[in-house]
């Protein structure tokens, strides 16, 4: 592929602010000649560190004393020359040292994102790659980490190239007996390559069918805690959050806004909402709260439905009607609960319910494990396919799933095939490998077309 710029270009690669060590990286043909410039000295032998002092190539000032690495293209992350700075991570050290890069020849500030650009642009990434570069540096939990890391690896654009290889086959297939009616092509060609589709769209189907848990790992599942006035959802909030995020108090209605919490619950990002109390509410800012309440419930991927344990049996019957099967049941103050409610399992709306007391730590490790299994449940799925991470992929997909099922009810070849195009474009607009040429490395390797 061709270069994205010809401009070298530096910035800081380690987090900004006071640390131990800090890593710039240069990237470009002037790399090399820059490094030399502020260290007097030609670079060292590749992918080995060496120590070097660093000068300012205008006055010969000393800035720092660290280590160099030399990495020349294209074996380096971008495909281009790399050289990495170590330095002490003082502002001042770094502030100098970026200053004194630019000031070398064609050297220039990288833009946000424009290594993993440049590593696209020359082939060392595809687009899924460069997006998990991203997702890893946010991830925040074990899991997010984990799918950022397969990504990263290439499993989804793995799985998208076996399709897209596919497509690319049946293609060519009909590309050839459209073009070549007096060659020797198998009169089976049209019906070998509407199963092959066929096959390729229930596996299509079957991915997007994900329940988005792809895209909520990334984001965070969203879990909404409802329930009556005082049954103690915002001291579970808290509980579960390990610090005073909503307001606690005897006085019902206290909590008149949703109060979000991000939490990691066993390696998963979840975005924990304590709502207002559901009741008729006759203030018009409390009714408003209630309206809220619903509303988040609604759109929740999970509910904790919190009822009071010293009102049983009596139910709310406002956090009933929202119990369904995204919904995990809490009893709380469980100590209220009589003697031999203790001995069973309650069930509420057809739901087992978990016994709690947040006030003094009873059932808080089962319900724990409970809510754990349940957020497991929605984000890792079944299976060990690659999870689709992105709006963007989830829409090419649909695209490529509607040209693909359009293909199979075209009247003619030529139709078929030009649905197959669309098809296969749209899939290439995931990894970013959209490329004419490799219909005609098939054509030719398949049927020696002009034998």
């Amino acid at each position: 592929m061709m270069q994205y710029s010809r401009n070298t270009i530096v910035a800081l690669a380690s987090a900004a602010g006071r640390g131990g060590v800090a890593v710039l990286r240069l990237s470009g043909a002037g790399a090399a000649a820059a490094l030399e410039k502020i260290t007097g000295k030609s670079c060292p032998a590749p992918r080995y560190a060496a120590r070097r002092r660093f000068y300012h190539p205008q006055d010969g000032g000393l800035l720092d004393d660290g280590l160099v690495l030399w990495f020349p293209g294209p074996a380096s992350f971008t495909g281009e020359d790399v050289v990495e700075l170590h330095c002490h991570g003082g502002r001042a050290v770094t502030d100098s040292l970026l200053a004194a890069l630019c000031a070398c020849d064609d050297v220039r500030p990288a833009d946000a994102g424009e290594f993993s650009r440049r590593a696209f642009h020359n082939g060392k990434l595809d687009l899924t790659q460069a997006e998990a570069i991203a997702d890893l540096v946010d991830a925040e939990t074990l899991a997010q980490q984990r799918q950022a890391l397969r990504q990263m690896d290439g499993a989804l654009a793995r799985l998208y190239d076996g399709w897209r290889h596919d497509l690319i086959r049946s293609l060519a297939h009909l590309e050839a007996y459209i073009d070549f009616p007096d060659e020797d092509l198998p009169a089976e060609v049209d019906e070998g390559a509407r199963a092959g589709i066929r096959s390729l769209l229930q596996a299509m189907r079957g991915h997007l069918a994900d329940g988005h848990r792809g895209e909520r790992l990334r984001d965070g599942l969203a879990v909404a805690v409802i329930g009556p006035p005082n049954a103690g959802k915002s001291s579970l909030t808290n509980s579960l959050a390990r610090r005073e995020a909503a307001i606690v108090s005897a006085t019902a209605g206290t909590t008149r806004d949703v109060v979000e919490v991000h939490l990691d619950l066993g390696g998963y990002p979840v975005i924990l909402a304590d709502t207002a109390g559901l009741r008729e509410g006759s203030d018009p800012i409390e009714a408003e709260g209630i309206r809220r309440a619903r509303a988040r419930a609604e759109t929740a991927d999970l509910k904790i439905a919190v009822f009071d344990g010293a009102s049983w049996p009596a139910l709310d019957t406002h956090t009933v009607n929202l119990v369904d099967d995204s919904t995990v049941v809490v009893i709380n103050k469980g100590d209220c609960l009589p003697a031999d409610q203790h001995q069973t399992c309650p069930t509420v709306a057809g739901r087992p319910a978990q016994v709690i007391s947040v006030h003094s730590g009873q059932g808080m490790d089962a319900f724990l494990s409970a809510l754990t299994a349940e957020v497991q449940t929605r984000l890792e799925g079944q299976g060990s396919a690659p999870a689709l991470t992105r709006a963007r992929h989830r829409s090419a997909l649909e695209d490529c799933a509607d040209c693909l099922s359009r293909s199979l009810q075209a009247p003619a070849l030529e139709l078929m095939a030009e649905d197959l195009r669309l098809a296969t474009r749209a899939l290439g607009r995931i990894t970013g490998r959209v490329d004419v040429e490799d219909l005609l490395d098939v054509i030719f390797r398949d049927f020696c077309i002009g034998k």
